[in-house]
């Protein structure tokens, strides 16, 4: 499954990286199915958030590494190379860029409601690069 990462580069710039999460560990159900998962990770922390319409954050960084599950609205995230990608009802991206010069975040089409799934200060995104 790809998700889009954005992180801090070593010159404090930020980019979109590609990531492929492996979904590769056959669970069976009770019914006879096999359930393709990735492997699991504890969460310090989950929260809600609705985002208003009209919202237009300049640069700023991420609070915590975390998953960004949009789940409705639309969402517009910018990087320093003048990179935008939008998100839209099921689609998640990981922010990851806790220091340099940030991300711009616009709410395209809102209000516009997320879930953060917080990921441990260990997490290791190499594991899942290309």
């Amino acid at each position: 499954m790809k998700v889009t990462r954005f992180h801090a580069t070593a010159d404090g710039e930020s980019r979109f990286q590609e990531i492929e999460v492996p979904i590769n560990e056959r669970r069976p159900d009770q019914f006879g199915h096999t359930i393709m998962q990735s492997g699991a990770w504890a969460s310090p922390s989950i929260r809600f958030v609705e985002l208003p319409t009209g919202l237009d954050q300049s640069w700023h960084h991420a609070p915590a590494r975390q998953i960004v599950v949009v789940l409705a609205g639309e969402i517009e995230v910018g990087t320093s190379d003048n990179q935008k990608r939008r998100c839209t009802p099921g689609q998640a991206f990981i922010a990851d860029d806790l220091t340099g010069k940030g991300h711009l975040t616009r709410v395209v089409s809102g209000p516009a409601r997320v879930m953060f799934v917080q990921l441990p200060d260990s997490f290791d995104f190499d594991r899942w690069a290309p």
